[in-house]
């Protein structure tokens, strides 16, 4: 079972109106989409997306007609609004990171803890898995996902022996790669396994998470009404430096090269406000649900033109 992370200060935060138009980017299993639905009056309207089949066929147990569910990523924003009819929205959410349920499914290949196919991918409908890339990069590609992706710092050595581990095979399952950056990997900080910056690498890498993320949040808030709240739950550093440094560019005017002869009155003024500082959760959450102890909940408001 999935537990919204940060779920009453998400919400709170983006200070719904009982008439508003609201998205929730990332579906999962719909705690937050039902929290938002409980604060929308009869006129509200949600619209949920989600790139997980398994996270749509959730989504069906909610039989609400101011409710829209649409399997689509994130990035894919703008045109689903465009598709549905909606010029502008009061309010977005985006809950980064893998559902509790990707990661427990012994299927879905996230996780070092099971012996499993290795796909990793969070749409199963479409694009390679994470052993058919794995077959294919060379280890030069390797080294760079699993250097950018994983901040792994032992990213060559554990790059040539996958390329040596395919001599025999492919890497195919769960266990085989861990059991490779396992072999490779002598040191690590404590209490990590030695494969969880590898997993990490790589599960980023095959669904282009940090693209994704790239692309939606400038959709997000072009499509912001005046005072409409853009709120991001980010799990890794990689994810909340993305979000920290696009809603800091988009909070101040525009940097323009030195000595040029206008006036700052004169710049364009910016597209966001930052609302308070970056929440974590609070320990009573930490020690309910684990999973929580890396979020990063940063909040934003559309400026009025």
């Amino acid at each position: 079972m999935h537990i919204a992370v940060l779920l009453h200060e998400a919400v709170e935060a983006l200070a719904i109106r009982g008439d508003g138009v609201y998205v929730d980017g990332t579906f999962g299993r719909g705690g937050h989409s039902r929290a938002v639905l409980e604060r929308l009056g009869a006129a509200g309207r949600l619209i949920a997306l989600d790139r997980d089949p398994q996270a749509i066929a959730a989504g069906q147990a909610i039989a609400d007609p101011r409710f829209t569910l649409v399997h689509a990523p994130f990035s894919e924003l703008a045109q689903v609004l465009d598709d549905l009819g909606v010029a502008a929205v009061d309010g977005v959410l985006l809950d980064l990171g893998v559902s509790s349920p990707q990661f427990d499914d012994a299927a879905r290949g996230m996780s070092f803890r099971f012996d499993a196919p290795l796909d990793m991918r969070m749409d199963t409908s479409r694009g390679r898995t994470a052993a058919q890339w794995l077959a294919e990069a060379s280890v030069a590609e390797i080294t760079e996902v699993l250097r950018d992706y994983g901040e792994e710092r032992f990213a060559h050595a554990i790059a040539k022996a996958i390329a040596n581990a395919r001599t025999g095979g492919t890497v195919a399952t769960t266990g085989q790669l861990a059991k490779i950056v396992e072999q490779t990997v002598r040191t690590r900080e404590p209490g990590q396994h030695p494969a969880t910056r590898s997993f990490q690498a790589i599960r980023i890498f095959v669904n282009q998470e940090l693209d994704e993320l790239g692309s939606v949040l400038p959709q997000a808030v072009d499509r912001l009404r005046p005072g409409g709240r853009l709120v991001v739950i980010s799990f890794h550093s990689l994810e909340d430096r993305v979000v920290k440094r696009f809603m800091r560019d988009e909070s101040q005017p525009p940097k323009l090269p030195a000595r040029l002869p206008i006036r700052a009155a004169d710049l364009p003024p910016p597209r966001l406000a930052l609302v308070g500082r970056a929440r974590r959760a609070s320990e009573a959450e930490v020690a309910a649900n684990p999973r929580a102890r890396s979020a990063t909940m940063r909040v934003a408001e559309r400026r009025a033109a």
